[in-house]
């Protein structure tokens, strides 16, 4: 595992992002972990976040592209941080935009902030987490209504590598649907890797107990894997 995943695992686990227990998703699912990215709330943890998600996109999408598109809300912030981040790391000035939920009719008009879309212009979606692709429902659209734009991908946080609305995962019935790229920072799976029985900071968050437990929850609602 790259030491920016484990770094960024200990992180999500700092902020308590990520928590183990026992939770209820929008869904209906009985969760034995839960993310909540809404948990990052000051300017050093937005800072560290969004390097881990500029690493994480330079890793897969390299320099190839030329705007970061972050949905309302939560993409908001998460743009706005990662394009200054990858703008620090890479060296790279990368344009950051996001969609109102509401059309502005006065000043700054349209649908857009920050960046307008041109004819040419290369994407990268950028978001907390997705279980059902409903969010790519809206703002796919949205997007290639502006230019005749190319999405080279979309990067999400954390992987959670359960069913969406069928047998495969979310990311992986987005990639089918859309025809682009869809990655994570990291998978639950790598979570599991780096906290099963490995005391951080004094805890262990993943005893056999919760182990067990996240095993029992993916043979329910655990994702077909693609064969490679």
């Amino acid at each position: 595992m790259e030491q920016y995943k484990q770094e960024f695992i200990e992180f999500m686990v700092d902020c308590q992002v990520l928590k183990f227990g026992e939770f209820v998703l929008k869904s209906g699912r009985k969760s034995p972990f839960f993310m909540n990215a809404g948990a990052y709330v000051t300017g050093a943890q937005l800072d560290r976040l969004g390097e881990y998600y500029a690493r994480a996109i330079h890793e897969h999408y390299g320099d190839d592209f030329d705007v970061l598109f972050g949905p309302a809300y939560k993409g908001i912030p998460l743009s706005v941080a990662t394009t200054m981040a990858y703008s620090r790391l890479f060296g790279k000035e990368i344009r950051y935009c996001s969609n109102r939920k509401e059309v502005k009719d006065h000043g700054d008009t349209g649908i857009l902030l920050g960046s307008k879309l041109a004819d040419g212009d290369r994407v990268v979606i950028i978001e907390d987490v997705t279980t059902s692709g409903k969010s790519m429902e809206e703002t796919v659209p949205i997007i290639r209504a502006q230019a005749e734009i190319e999405i080279k991908g979309l990067i999400v946080s954390l992987n959670r590598m359960e069913r969406g609305k069928g047998e495969q995962s979310a990311l992986e019935e987005i990639r089918e649907l859309y025809g682009f790229d869809t990655n994570a920072i990291v998978t639950m799976e790598e979570v599991v890797e780096c906290l099963h029985n490995k005391p951080y900071k004094g805890n262990i968050y993943i005893n056999d107990e919760m182990k067990a437990s996240i095993d029992r929850y993916y043979a329910q609602y655990g994702a077909k894997q693609q064969e490679v």
